[in-house]
């Protein structure tokens, strides 16, 4: 059964994009059916130049992308107050549509990277119309302060701009399927605003909206957030320091309530123009880090909801990652009430390996490196030949998300094993390397493998995936061993399965696994039965 989330909507017989939710996954509709976004975001000046992007739309084609993540640049489209120029946009939405690629748009509004560098030169000189965020010393920062009510009209007036003019020149295309609001919003080098309207607000009763909502999610708050408000009390109302205490945790959760507060109001008055999904990301915190060594208050899994809180007009909160720890920032971002896109990633190896696990396991709607274009090989990246296999798994995979007949490893030489039952059968996965036949075995470090696998029948399964071997074995052993009746390689035609070779001989070991060397990418029907 299909659910619509917040935010959702329809315009006329036509669906616009949508999020909706399928079982306990995300689901994103595009022209009226399931979507996954193979993407790819621009490096951030890329999109400013239409002759220094004609290149790159090829390249995102050799790598089988089927969505771009482009920034839109505030001071570009609003160059004069209260004028607009819509060029790089246009040139985008033109080039997207030659090339048969949607679109994730990025509005690099008041924040990006916590910094306001691309605000419009007239908000930059006339501060004292657009104040700055002050650190503790009484500083002003290139951060443009979350407190100013002519900061908000300022972005809102030229986000519900850019809404009208892609609802004006898109709408029938559906060219544009979602729009990130601002761009990593955080707070440095403090943990909070130290303007004068911050520091009022500060210490103001926490706004009821949130008391309540601590309330009614008592019981599956943020451990974090969870733990201070337990340690003072668990009040109903006060102060910021009366409720969660005294120190940078604080006054981080204070300034990530006024900055989602803003980022909600952004997308709301865009929504009201165009109403597509909408979704905030973070630059995720490194350990043991304190608030104001990283862009604090952006919605961070321990502050997460905080912003779940204050943002109902938003759909999706979603992970940056530059930093190794893959799964646990995952498992923090996968919730009930959050789908799982990954709208930046850094470009490397690894994240032809992470989509398989992050579409099989996590299920997310999408997936996407950073800087895509900077590749000078398209046709020979990791990614392309993953997202080559995805393109043709995406309807079966849509099909099965939100269900437990899909689901997905991700492997290296520190975890090299896992397991996975589906019905009667236990499939151990392992990597590739762990068979010792590859001179890559006796390396220190093993390239991660990654895989997914769908349940399509009581007894066959689609697998599909890099640098993994897979063996089976009864769930329940009373019923007798198991076997492999066949694996056949190929590949999807416009749904349809499209046989090569059957692997019962070398290929599967002469039937004790399914095998996908490492560096090599591809898809396996398996048939599977039980014997005593």
């Amino acid at each position: 059964m299909l659910v619509v989330l917040a935010g959702a909507v329809t315009a006329g017989a036509q669906s616009l994009p949508s999020l909706q939710r399928q079982g306990s996954a995300g689901h994103l509709m595009v022209n009226g059916k399931p979507f996954l976004v193979l993407g790819g975001e621009l490096g951030n000046s890329s999109a400013s130049s239409a002759d220094y992007m004609r290149p790159i739309w090829k390249k995102l084609r050799a790598m089988h992308c089927n969505t771009v993540l482009a920034p839109v640049y505030w001071e570009l489209i609003e160059p004069v107050q209260g004028k607009f120029d819509f060029t790089t946009v246009d040139s985008l939405l033109a080039g997207a549509r030659r090339h048969s690629i949607k679109i994730v748009f990025l509005w690099f509004g008041s924040w990006k990277n916590s910094m306001s560098c691309y605000v419009p030169a007239w908000v930059k000189k006339d501060y004292k119309t657009y104040p700055r965020a002050y650190d503790e010393r009484g500083l002003a920062q290139e951060i443009l302060t979350p407190f100013s009510a002519d900061n908000l009209r300022a972005d809102v007036d030229a986000f519900r701009a850019l809404m009208k003019h892609i609802r004006e020149h898109d709408e029938k295309y559906q060219t544009v399927i979602m729009i990130q609001v601002e761009n990593e919003i955080g707070i440095l080098p403090s943990a909070r605003d130290y303007h004068p309207q911050a520091t009022k607000a500060f210490h103001q009763p926490v706004p009821t909206a949130l008391m309540q909502y601590l309330q009614q999610h008592k019981k599956s708050l943020a451990p974090a957030l969870a733990e201070a408000w337990r340690k003072n009390g668990s009040r109903t109302s006060g102060t910021w320091e009366e409720v969660f205490g005294k120190g940078l945790a604080t006054d981080e959760m204070f300034i990530a309530w006024h900055f989602a507060l803003f980022a909600n109001q952004v997308a709301l008055e865009g929504k009201k123009v165009y109403p597509l999904p909408m979704f905030v990301n973070a630059a995720l915190n490194r350990p043991n880090v304190k608030p104001g060594g990283y862009p604090s208050g952006g919605p961070l899994p321990h502050i997460i909801d905080i912003w779940k809180a204050a943002t109902p007009a938003i759909d999706l909160l979603s992970p940056d990652f530059y930093n190794p720890d893959f799964i646990h920032w995952n498992d923090l971002y996968t919730r009930p009430d959050n789908a799982l896109f990954i709208p930046e990633i850094r470009f490397e190896p690894s994240v032809s390996a992470k989509v398989f696990y992050a579409l099989g396991h996590y299920q997310a709607i999408g997936f996407s490196p950073f800087s895509i274009e900077s590749t000078d090989t398209p046709e020979n990246e990791p990614i392309g030949k993953s997202y080559q296999v995805l393109t043709q798994l995406m309807p079966l995979l849509c099909q099965h998300q939100g269900k437990p007949t899909l689901d997905g490893v991700l492997l290296d030489k520190r975890s090299d094993a896992d397991t996975l039952t589906f019905g009667n059968y236990t499939f151990i996965v392992k990597h590739d390397y762990t068979l010792g036949w590859s001179p890559g075995a006796k390396e220190e470090n093993w390239p991660q493998a990654g895989g997914l696998i769908i349940q399509t029948a009581p007894n066959e399964f689609i697998v599909a995936g890099t640098g993994i071997v897979v063996s089976f074995v009864s769930a329940q052993p009373s019923k007798g061993r198991t076997g492999i009746l066949s694996i056949e390689e190929g590949g999807y035609r416009e749904g349809h399965w499209n046989p090569g070779r059957t692997m019962n001989g070398d290929q599967s070991h002469q039937g004790r696994h399914l095998r996908f060397p490492v560096g090599e990418y591809g898809i396996q029907k398996l048939s599977l039965y039980q014997y005593k």
